[in-house]
């Protein structure tokens, strides 16, 4: 599981922890810094859903206020 800054499993759990979208997408470097990835393989979804899930389990997301 590719779960460095700007993976898939890291864009999936920060887009569930910054109250954003589910929208599976990945940077093929650093996160904003590099080119956005919006065609994912299904091995590259599983690890979307995943980080997504996986945050979702702990039940943490930003606290904005």
């Amino acid at each position: 599981m590719d779960k460095r800054h700007g993976g898939p499993w890291d864009r999936g759990g920060a887009d569930y922890y910054y109250w954003r979208p589910f929208r599976p997408h990945y940077f093929k470097a650093g996160s904003y810094q590099s080119e956005e990835v919006t065609d994912l393989t299904a091995e590259e979804l599983k690890e979307y859903i995943a980080g997504w899930q996986f945050m979702e389990e702990l039940g943490e997301r930003k606290d904005w206020r």
